[in-house]
């Protein structure tokens, strides 16, 4: 029996992007991540994320420094009763074009394999366009969640032309209450 999935992103999406967050001990969530990441795992959800982290082959921390991180925020979930199911992420610099960078779709294709899912009745919320851009080449139902500061990268993403999401939303929370009203 095939699975859905919610893909979700990291920074900005799930926590604030701190800019090659290092220290693990610096992870804090968005209010409403656990109730949305809860609430997406009780509809039948695994809940995965996809991110980039550059920050690894530019030499500013190591895969370790990510795992911490991931061991971190999932430490945070238990705590409200929840976890995210799997991490995926890609550890090389935009320059180096490599597939499983969003917005290319390998990471997302390795967790299809690992986990028999069902691209077609999953979704992914992310903060940016390559988050929109990856879910529109993989059939997935896409969700925004962009930053509330107008000067970001993912609100700027948000205003210009380019990949529309299906959703946009105030928070990752709303985001999946949106996308469980589709599903």
């Amino acid at each position: 029996m095939r699975r859905r999935a919610l893909f979700t992103d990291r920074d900005g999406t799930l926590n604030p992007d701190l800019h090659y967050l290092k220290d693990a001990e610096r992870l804090e969530l968005f209010r409403g991540v656990a109730d949305g990441v809860a609430l997406a795992r009780r509809h039948g959800y695994l809940v995965i994320c996809v991110t980039n982290q550059s920050g690894i082959e530019r030499g500013l921390y190591t895969r370790e420094d990510v795992e911490r991180i991931h061991r971190r925020l999932n430490e945070r979930l238990r705590r409200e009763g929840t976890e995210v199911d799997a991490f995926y992420y890609c550890p090389h610099a935009p320059e180096r074009h490599c597939a499983c960078r969003k917005p290319g779709t390998q990471l997302f294709e390795d967790a299809q394999k690992d986990w028999n899912l069902e691209m077609s009745s999953s979704a992914i919320v992310g903060d940016r366009g390559l988050d929109v851009e990856a879910g529109q080449r993989l059939g997935l139902l896409t969700a925004l969640v962009p930053s509330r500061n107008p000067d970001s990268d993912s609100a700027r993403e948000a205003a210009q032309d380019g990949p529309r999401a299906e959703i946009v939303a105030g928070s990752f929370e709303n985001a999946v209450l949106r996308v469980l009203a589709r599903g």
